[in-house]
């Protein structure tokens, strides 16, 4: 197995470099927005590799501009290649696979802001559900030269014989992370398997857990380079952290509290569980906060346009699932909430990572209750962060550790044993249960 280094490269200064020096041609150069002077660290240690051809594995905080790192190579790549080629007989060469329909689109128009400046036959195709296939299969005539898609939507159109990835030589896998997970792997297999054996690969992520190292590894086969643009699983110095130990039924009015105290212009709150984020929305709302929910149940439509909405301040408010976690950005959000904290680590610092992005600080609060103790300790080891609980003003805490969580928070593992009279009188009771349930009423 192919063992990936980390980047031995000495760090530049960041007005030290320009996009040129990296390799990007004066053609695309010439489109980059004017306040795009300067690469980020990613683009400073992935570009140069990847238009060297190799296969790469880049880890790098949310907000760093790893959507140009990759993007920009693929555009100048295939630019060059049309430039010679015509587009009608230039099939789908690259291929860029994200977990969700909003970070889909995102990519999606990041990149046709630049393919559309750079040339009229670049052309970018974006493939996800909840848009109609027969749409999709339309702009599929005009023979698109980059594919966006999620995994599932583009499977589906290649198992219809639709769309083919024979032709396809580089592969990109954002959030590679969540996409060689159990729930998109076993479709990303299938994916990889209908394309050409020979093909650059590049992996992008904000967090790795060190269990899928090994299995990242085999995918970069042609001399692999790993960059690191952080520490791994870092979260970005300029995001502030407080958490606040809640009692579990306060937390929907301490949220109210704050966001009446502060008066934020615009909020993303994340919760786990989409019935709580229509219910919270709607507790929001009646407390005079516009508020709105978004969650993968909603229309794509309804999602869509719920996104619009917040990122054009019309939304206060966005109460969202997970779906909103990665690579979702909001210009200049000031704040993120966690109502609950989630049992995955990695996805604690996707979430917070919507806010202080490009540089810019932000503030990331938590409300913790007790039964959160394993997911906080979890968190604090992943991070390798203090994460302090401080009290809330008015809102005392009255609930009581679970006695199977210690005060570290981590678990006690051996519930305590009842004594055997107990257990003797509960078998007793049930069976009266039992009996009553079959006897009818009188």
């Amino acid at each position: 197995m192919t063992i990936l280094k980390p980047s031995t490269s000495p760090e530049p200064s960041p007005e030290s470099l320009t996009f040129a020096e990296l390799g990007i041609n004066s053609a695309l150069c010439s489109v980059l927005p004017a306040a795009l002077k300067h690469p980020t660290r990613v683009q400073q240690l992935a570009i140069p590799a990847i238009l060297a051809g190799r296969d790469v594995l880049a880890l790098s905080q949310t907000g760093s501009g790893k959507t140009l790192a990759f993007g920009l190579p693929l555009l100048q790549t295939i630019h060059q290649q049309l430039e010679s080629v015509s587009s009608s007989a230039c099939k789908a060469q690259a291929l860029v696979l994200v977990p969700t329909r909003e970070l889909a689109q995102q990519v999606t128009m990041a990149l046709h802001a630049l393919a559309s400046k750079l040339s009229s036959s670049l052309k970018i195709q974006l493939l996800c559900g909840g848009i109609a296939q027969e749409e999709q299969l339309a702009e599929l005539a005009a023979k698109p030269q980059l594919i966006v898609a999620t995994p599932g939507r583009l499977l589906d159109l290649c198992t219809q014989s639709h769309i083919s990835l024979d032709s396809i030589k580089y592969l990109v896998l954002d959030e590679a992370d969540r996409l060689l997970e159990m729930g998109f792997w076993p479709d990303v297999q299938k994916l990889m398997a209908m394309m050409p054996k020979r093909k650059q690969t590049l992996l992008f992520s904000a967090t790795l857990p060190e269990a899928l190292d090994s299995l990242a590894g085999k995918l970069l086969t042609n001399n692999p380079q790993r960059v690191e643009a952080s520490t791994r699983n870092a979260v970005a110095a300029e995001i502030e952290e407080r958490l606040y130990l809640v009692n579990k039924g306060s937390k929907a009015q301490a949220l109210i509290a704050l966001l009446k105290q502060y008066q934020w212009p615009q909020v993303l709150v994340f919760i786990s569980a989409r019935d709580d984020a229509d219910a919270i929305a709607k507790r929001l709302l009646k407390a005079g906060i516009n508020a709105a929910a978004l969650h993968g149940e909603k229309d794509q439509t309804v999602r869509s346009q719920t996104l619009s909405d917040f990122k054009a301040h019309r939304i206060q408010v966005l109460v969202a699932t997970d779906l909103m976690a990665r690579g979702i950005h909001v210009d200049a959000l000031p704040v993120v909430i966690n109502l609950d904290l989630p049992t995955s680590a990695p996805v604690y610092v996707h979430r917070i990572g919507r806010t202080a992005r490009a540089g810019a600080n932000g503030l990331a609060i938590s409300l913790v209750c007790h039964g959160e103790m394993p997911s906080l300790t979890a968190i604090r080891n992943l991070t390798a962060r203090e994460l302090p609980l401080a009290s809330l003003a008015d809102f005392p805490v009255t609930d009581k550790p679970s006695e199977r969580v210690r005060e570290d928070g981590t678990d006690n593992k051996v519930a305590p044993k009842r004594p055997p009279r107990d257990k003797q009188a509960n078998r007793r009771s049930l069976n009266k249960h039992s009996i009553k349930a079959f006897k009818g009423k009188r």
